[in-house]
C-alpha cells in the first residue's frame, strides 16, 4: 500500500478492498461515514491511473453510496480530490446531511452544511472508536 494510504490508518481503518482501490474510514469525521477512497497505485495523477481503475470506480461509488445511504442517510455526496499533502491518488468521501447524526453516543453536525463540508470541524476517532465505526460500516457494505 501506497504512503497515502497508510497515514490514513490502513489497515485498521479498512472497510472494503477492490483491485484498484481501497476504502477506509476516515479517521477524522467532519460528518458519520465519512471515508477515504484511494488507488492502490503509486500514481499521483488522477489521468495516470490505469484504464482498470476508472472503469472500476462504476462499482466502487454505487456501493459507497448504497452503504452510506443505509448508515447515514444523506442528503448529498461530496467527492473531494484535494490531494495538497498526500500526494497518491485519493478522494475524501464525505456525505451531507442537515443537522446531525449520531453514533455511540456521539454527534456528528455537518457544521458545513448547506456549502462546503467543514473538514477542520470533524470528529477524532481514538482506535476503539475508529473500530466500531469501521465494523458497523463493514456490515452495511454490499454483497
Amino acid at each position: 500500500m501506497n504512503a497515502t494510504i497508510e497515514k490514513f490508518g490502513y489497515p485498521a481503518t479498512l472497510i472494503r478492498e477492490y483491485a484498484h482501490w481501497v476504502v477506509l474510514l476516515r479517521p477524522a469525521q467532519p460528518t458519520l461515514g465519512s471515508l477515504v477512497l484511494a488507488a492502490r497505485s503509486d500514481a499521483t495523477a488522477f489521468g495516470d491511473l490505469p484504464a482498470g481503475a476508472h472503469a472500476e470506480l462504476a462499482t466502487v461509488t454505487a456501493d459507497i453510496e448504497a452503504a452510506l445511504r443505509g448508515a447515514v442517510a444523506f442528503q448529498k455526496i461530496n467527492y473531494l480530490m484535494l490531494m495538497m499533502v498526500d500526494p497518491y491518488v485519493h478522494f475524501h468521501v464525505i456525505p451531507r446531511y442537515e443537522g446531525a447524526r449520531d453514533r455511540d453516543g456521539v454527534s456528528f453536525r455537518d457544521a458545513g452544511w448547506p456549502a462546503q463540508p467543514m473538514l477542520g470541524e470533524a470528529v477524532a476517532l481514538d482506535a476503539a472508536a475508529i473500530a466500531a465505526l469501521a465494523t458497523w460500516l463493514k456490515g452495511l457494505w454490499p454483497a
